[in-house]
C-alpha cells in the first residue's frame, strides 16, 4: 500500500542488497531530486518504534537525507513510499528485484529526450546541471540527435555501437552519413569506427593513397571501381570514387596476405589492419610474448667490437681541446658513418622461441608505401608469467628539483613521455617561426664537441619513433590535432616523377602552405620526454615549453586507463588532496583501488559536483611530470593570461 511517510522516520535496512554505489551518479541523483522531486517511490517495511526500513531505493534516501543536512528539504519531508509485508526472505528478495531488474537508456533515446528539453527553452547548461552531468556530456547526445535519420534509428535499435554513431558524427553532413551508411550496409568485413570515420571523411581517394596502391589500379577497376582524372592529372593524383569497394579490397588483399605470412613465419595468426600502425583497441586484451633479438655471429660480434674500439678512438680527437678544425671535421664524418655501422648491427629483429609460436600472434600494417609489413613484436591471448615492470624510486628534494618518476613503471613512464612529447609537438607544428629557429639551431648545434649531449630531436629527417612499440594515446586531444593538422597539408608537389620536379613544385606552393610543411616535419622529430631527471629528461623540451607556453591541462586529463589505475592508492590520494584538500581525501579514503580510479578520473575531468575553486584545481592538475618549463597550476587569484588563452584557443580550434 502506497503511504506518505515523513522522511524522519526512514532509515536504511541492512537486508537491502545494494552494498555499493558510484559517488558521482549519487551526485547526479542528488541533483535530480533537488530539481524535481522524487519520481519514484521508496518501498519500505515497518520497524520498530514507528520507524520504517527502506528495503529498495537506498539511494534515493542517502540523496533526501543529504538534501535534508543542507537545508534544501526539512525532516519532515512527506516521501511517497510502498509499503511491504513479508518474512526476510522476501522481503529481500523484492530489494533485489527492484535493482535487478533495471535497464539503462539507449544512447539515441537520451538524445532526444535531451533535444526536446532544449527545444522547450532550456539551455544545455540548465540540462546539465538539473540532471547532474557535464555541459560535453549533453553536447555529445545533442549531436547524436542530429545524426542522419538511418543512422539514428540503428544507433536506437541496436544495430550500431555508440562509438559508431560518433564517427558518423565527425562531419555535420547528414547526406554523407546516410551515403557511407548505405555503403557499408552490405560489408562483408567488420566495420569499425576507424572505417566509418575514414569513409565519411574521405569523399574521395587519391591514386597514391595506400590503400589505392595496395589494391592496383586494375583490379580496382575490374571490380566496377571509378576514377576522376583531371586535366593534369596522372595515377598517382587522379581521385578514385568508390571509397566502400576500394576498402573491400584492401581488406581482402590485406586478409590473403596476413595469412601468408602466418604461415611463413610459422606462427598461429596474423591480423591485418588497414592502418600503418597497430592501434591500442588492436592489442587490447592480448599479452606482449617476450622476444630477444637474434644473437649475433662470431663475425658480427668481433666487427661491433671493432666499432666501438674506433669509435672510443674518433670520440676523443673531438675531445682533445688541441685537435684543429681539419681534424675535427674528419672525426665527426667517421662518427657519423661509425654509429650507422653500430645501429644496423645491434638493430636486429626479435627471435620467438618454437615453443611459443604455437600460439603467438602479430599484427600486419599498411605501410605508406603501400605495402603490408609485419610488425616485429608477438601477442598471446594467453597469460604471460613474467617479472614485475621496474620502477623508479621518487627522489624527493627541496629547491624545486624535478621528480624522478615517482615510482612509477617503466611502462607507465614510456606511455606519458609520448603523450607528452605529442602535446609539445603540436605547439611547435603550429609556430613555424619557433621550427624555424630550432631546426636551423639544432643542425648547427650538430658541430659542437661535445657529442655526449642528450638531443632533443631526430632533426636530420627521420621521424621519432616512441619507446613502447604500437601504443596510442587514445581519445588524446593532442594525438587527433597532431592527425588533423598532416591530413591539412597541401600534398600536390608529391606527384613529381623526379626529385626535381618534386622540389619545384614544392618551392611553388604558398608560403603558408610551405610553412604548415615546416611545422609538420620538425615536430614529429621530437622524442618522448618527461620533466623529470633521468633518461626521459630532455631540458631543451622545457625551454619549448616555456617558450609557447603550454598549460599541459588543455591537451590531456588523467583517467583511470591513462594514470590512476597505474598508480599506488595514495599517489591517487594525493592528486585528490591538490584538488580539494582533506575533505575530498577523507570521501575516498577508503575506496578500493579500481572505485578510486574511476572517482578520481570523474573528479580530474571536472565531472562532478563540488565548489567552483575545487573544480577548477582539479581541471588545472597533471603530475609535475607532465608539465613543461616552469607551469604551475594556477591560484585562484592570478588574473588568466589572455595571450595563452588565445594561443590555446586557436590550437584547439585546429584540433576540433
Amino acid at each position: 500500500m502506497i503511504h506518505s511517510i515523513p522522511l524522519k522516520k526512514l532509515a536504511q535496512s541492512p537486508r537491502n542488497v545494494r552494498k555499493s554505489s558510484d559517488d558521482l551518479a549519487d551526485l547526479q541523483l542528488r541533483a535530480d531530486i533537488a530539481a524535481r522531486g522524487l519520481l519514484q517511490n521508496l518501498v519500505v517495511r515497518k520497524a520498530k518504534r514507528g520507524k520504517f526500513e527502506v528495503e529498495a531505493g537506498g539511494r534515493r534516501l542517502k540523496a533526501l537525507q543529504a538534501l535534508a543536512q543542507e537545508g534544501t528539504l526539512s525532516a519532515a519531508h512527506e516521501v511517497t513510499c510502498l509499503v511491504i509485508e513479508g518474512d526476510e526472505s522476501e522481503v529481500r528478495e523484492a530489494s533485489l528485484a527492484e535493482n535487478f531488474q533495471r535497464l539503462a537508456m539507449n544512447p539515441a533515446d537520451e538524445a532526444q529526450a535531451f533535444a526536446a528539453i532544449i527545444d522547450a527553452g532550456a539551455s544545455v547548461e540548465d540540462v546539465a546541471r538539473r540532471f547532474g552531468l557535464t555541459v560535453r556530456f549533453v553536447e555529445g547526445r545533442l549531436r547524436l540527435a542530429a545524426l542522419a535519420p538511418c543512422v539514428f534509428e540503428a544507433l536506437a535499435e541496436g544495430t550500431i555501437t555508440l562509438d559508431m554513431a560518433k564517427a558518423y558524427g565527425a562531419i555535420s553532413d547528414i547526406d554523407r552519413q546516410a551515403h557511407v551508411f548505405s555503403e557499408l550496409q552490405d560489408a562483408w568485413y567488420q566495420v569499425t569506427p576507424d572505417t566509418i570515420r575514414r569513409m565519411v571523411l574521405d569523399a574521395t581517394v587519391r591514386g597514391s593513397d595506400p590503400r589505392a596502391v595496395l589494391v592496383g589500379r586494375d583490379a580496382y577497376l575490374a571490380a566496377g571501381g571509378r576514377i576522376e582524372r583531371e586535366l593534369f592529372d596522372d595515377d598517382a593524383s587522379e581521385s578514385w570514387i568508390d571509397i566502400a569497394l576500394l576498402e573491400d579490397l584492401a581488406h581482402k588483399a590485406m586478409e590473403e596476405a596476413a595469412a601468408r605470412t602466418a604461415e611463413e613465419y610459422g606462427i598461429a595468426w596474423v591480423r591485418p589492419t588497414l592502418g600503418n600502425y597497430v592501434s591500442h583497441d588492436l592489442v587490447e586484451g592480448l599479452n606482449r610474448l617476450p622476444c630477444e633479438p637474434a644473437p649475433l655471429t662470431e663475425q658480427e660480434a668481433q666487427e661491433l667490437g671493432e666499432l666501438e674500439a674506433d669509435y672510443d678512438r674518433v670520440a676523443a680527437v673531438l675531445e682533445d681541446e688541441d685537435s684543429d678544425e681539419d681534424e675535427v671535421a674528419k672525426a665527426e664524418q667517421e662518427l657519423v658513418a661509425i654509429d650507422r655501422a653500430m645501429r644496423a648491427l645491434n638493430d636486429r629483429p626479435p627471435v620467438l622461441a618454437e615453443e611459443l609460436k604455437a600460439e603467438a600472434g602479430a599484427f600486419l600494417v599498411l605501410s605508406r608505401n603501400g605495402e603490408p609489413s609485419l610488425v616485429p613484436q608477438y601477442y598471446t591471448e594467453t597469460e604471460v608469467i613474467t617479472d614485475d615492470d621496474g620502477a623508479i624510486e621518487a627522489v624527493e628534494e627541496s629547491g624545486g628539483t624535478k621528480p624522478k618518476g615517482s615510482s612509477l613503471s617503466q611502462r607507465l613512464l614510456d606511455e606519458l613521455a609520448m603523450q607528452r612529447r605529442d602535446i609539445l609537438a603540436i605547439h611547435l607544428a603550429n609556430d613555424p617561426a619557433l621550427a624555424l629557429d630550432f631546426m636551423v639551431f639544432t643542425l648547427a648545434d650538430a658541430d659542437a664537441h661535445d657529442w655526449r649531449a642528450k638531443k632533443g630531436s631526430t632533426l636530420v629527417g627521420s621521424v621519432a619513433s616512441g619507446p613502447v612499440s604500437g601504443f596510442e594515446a587514445k581519445d588524446a586531444p593532442a594525438s587527433a590535432a597532431l592527425a588533423e593538422f598532416a591530413g591539412s597539408l597541401d600534398e600536390s608537389w608529391r606527384s613529381g616523377e623526379s626529385d626535381v620536379e618534386r622540389f619545384e613544385s614544392f618551392r611553388a606552393l604558398p608560403d603558408e602552405a610551405r610553412s604548415a610543411w615546416l611545422g609538420h616535419v620538425v615536430s614529429r622529430t621530437l622524442v618522448a620526454s618527461l620533466s623529470c631527471e633521468g633518461e626521459r629528461s630532455v631540458p631543451l623540451h622545457e625551454a619549448l615549453g616555456s617558450l609557447l607556453e603550454i598549460e599541459t591541462a588543455h591537451w590531456w586529463r588523467p583517467t583511470a586507463a591513462n594514470y590512476f589505475d597505474r598508480v599506488a592508492k595514495a599517489r591517487t590520494l594525493e592528486a585528490l588532496d591538490a584538488a580539494g584538500g582533506p575533505e575530498l581525501v577523507s570521501r575516498y579514503a577508503a575506496s578500493k583501488k579500481a572505485e578510486l580510479a574511476g572517482a578520481a578520473e570523474r573528479i580530474f575531468s571536472g565531472n562532478f559536483i563540488g565548489e567552483a575553486e575545487a573544480k577548477a584545481r582539479a581541471g588545472a592538475w597533471v603530475p609535475d611530470i607532465m608539465r613543461f618549463g616552469c607551469s604551475e597550476v594556477p591560484h585562484d587569484d592570478e588574473a588568466a593570461n589572455p595571450i595563452v588563452e588565445e594561443q590555446t584557443s586557436e590550437i584547439a580550434e585546429k584540433a576540433a
